[in-house]
């Protein structure tokens, strides 16, 4: 596996158990909306899992989908970053519940977990795509999700 693909994954997984971290705090923190954080952390875990797999398995990465990692590692950086931050802030501060939405529709528009559901949305080039595809079928945009729960939830 080529080192800069590495870095990429590297960096792409601990964006999805950074998400999930932070979805657990705001599940815990929001009990009128535990049901939809428990299941946002559950897919961003799900989609860690797929990626470690990768990692697991390298000598099949000319099957790995180009287009699953987002091309900018510094982005990347900068966003673990932050949700790093965020993390240790709201584990001694908790957000206020509206807050802990907007948060969250800003941190699924950054590049990695956007550019991630492009990938989803994108024409499948290859099998390994099909199945990654498949695997999240039942995932829907978490940005679109968190703004429909704030609008039925009337919180702005």
């Amino acid at each position: 596996m080529q080192v800069t693909h590495q870095k990429h994954l590297d960096e792409s997984i601990q964006l999805e158990l950074n998400l999930a971290t932070l979805y657990t705090i705001f599940n815990d923190a929001f009990a009128e909306d535990e049901d939809f954080w428990w299941e946002l952390a559950m897919e961003e875990r799900g989609h860690a899992a797929l990626l470690q797999q990768e990692k697991k398995q390298p000598q099949q990465s000319e099957f790995f989908p180009e287009n699953l990692l987002a091309k900018d590692l510094q982005s990347l950086i900068d966003t673990n970053t932050r949700i790093t931050q965020l993390i240790s802030n709201y584990k001694e501060h908790v957000p206020s519940r509206g807050d802990a939405l907007k948060t969250a529709y800003n941190l699924e528009v950054a590049a990695g977990e956007s550019h991630y559901q492009h990938f989803l949305d994108s024409p499948t080039n290859s099998p390994a795509a099909n199945i990654f595809k498949q695997l999240n079928q039942e995932d829907c945009d978490h940005a679109a999700r968190i703004l429909q729960y704030m609008q039925k939830n009337l919180i702005a």
